[in-house]
């Protein structure tokens, strides 16, 4: 079975620091596209919840198909989100 993930470093100013797409499927544009694109739909409910709970690791905040976020939220509030 084929599969990739997407690991992102986003900045608290939402700006991305370092992305990698990471598996053993082949590489498509549209797909490191579609991740980039579902990271970054995450940012608002991963931002609504870091003040409303005292957790670092967020798991399985948002899904899109058979992907889910899951984000760690660092203290400077910089996020690694993993898709």
């Amino acid at each position: 079975m084929a599969s990739t993930a997407c690991f992102m470093i986003i900045s608290k100013n939402d700006i991305p620091i370092y992305e990698a797409e990471v598996g053993t499927a082949p590489k498509k544009e549209e797909a490191a596209h579609l991740h980039q694109f579902i990271l970054h739909a995450a940012l608002d409910v991963v931002q609504d919840l870091a003040w409303t709970t005292s957790a670092m690791f967020l798991k399985a905040i948002d899904r899109f198909n058979d992907m889910v976020v899951s984000v760690y939220v660092t203290a400077g509030h910089i996020l690694d989100s993993l898709l």
